[in-house]
């Protein structure tokens, strides 16, 4: 389904614990809301945004973290149930999408965005290569030891597939080729940051957003436009729906832009939404 605005539909319902509020404030309510998100917003989402959305709204956040796709099939697969979920890219709210996929999502809002950058390790024997010279030159070197996650799966490692093939044709690198097809640098999501601060990596390849949350140093790539498309929706059939609602208010609100600006994060301006979101939603949506 194409990224096109959407018009407002009905409204769903509201519980008494959440109230009509003015155009993107917090909601109050109590109770738990289930968040499934892209890993690469693990840190963002545990040590901030879930923190002050519960202080700010009274409801208790329980994030579950992940690569988009795998996220998807579990969702699919009745293996997590959740209210909100968050993906780094809009083909994955497309496995979710019709009958045949359990209609679990009838609209999603692509909400920020964020480039695919390698991140290093300031103690790596390549850390002072990679800070001056192009990546493309220094990735590709016998020892160089260069993580990224699964390309089936999580958006993130096919979008690294795309970079380290287009490099090898544009600098006319072979090594990087290599690179792409190999299966010995892939890492699960929400491991890969871990590796490269123990030592286990040289680089990685990441999105600036988690880098820079977890203090990682980055390089660039130079002229490439790939970058994560973060959406946000809730899920059909959400155990929680007002909680649900009140979260994405709140990270669409105020306070959540400004997190999610602190965060590095480039906010869409105008979301963009595909499908008919609820009218409950609209003061934060259009």
């Amino acid at each position: 389904m194409g990224l096109a605005a959407g018009a407002c539909g009905s409204a769903t319902a509201r519980s008494a614990s959440a109230p009509s509020t003015a155009p993107g404030a917090a909601t109050r309510g109590s109770g738990p809301v289930d968040v499934l998100y892209a890993g690469s917003l693990l840190s963002l989402m545990d040590n901030e945004v879930g923190p002050s959305f519960g202080s700010a709204t009274g409801y208790a956040f329980t994030g579950t973290s992940g690569d988009s796709g795998s996220l998807a099939n579990e969702i699919k697969g009745r293996v997590e149930v959740g209210d909100v979920y968050i993906s780094a890219s809009a083909a994955k709210d497309a496995l979710l999408e019709g009958p045949a996929n359990g209609s679990w999502v009838s609209w999603y809002a692509t909400f920020a965005t964020s480039p695919l950058v390698i991140g290093y390790n300031p103690k790596s024997k390549f850390a002072a290569e990679l800070a001056t010279q192009p990546w493309y030159q220094v990735v590709g070197q016998p020892g160089f030891l260069l993580g990224r996650t699964d390309p089936a799966t999580d958006p993130k490692g096919r979008l690294a597939v795309e970079a380290l093939d287009q490099a090898a044709t544009a600098q006319h690198e072979p090594s990087l080729a290599q690179l792409a097809m190999s299966t010995s640098n892939v890492y699960s999501e929400n491991t890969l940051v871990g590796r490269l601060q123990a030592g286990q990596l040289d680089a990685g390849f990441f999105y600036g957003v988690e880098a820079k949350t977890a203090g990682i140093p980055t390089v660039s790539l130079a002229g490439s436009t790939l970058a994560a498309r973060y959406t946000i929706t809730v899920l059909a059939h959400a155990p929680h729906p007002a909680a649900a609602a009140a979260f994405v208010r709140y990270l669409l609100g105020s306070a959540g832009a400004s997190a999610l600006d602190r965060a590095g994060l480039v906010l869409a301006r105008p979301i963009q939404v595909s499908g008919t979101a609820p009218a409950d939603l609209a003061d934060v949506l259009y």
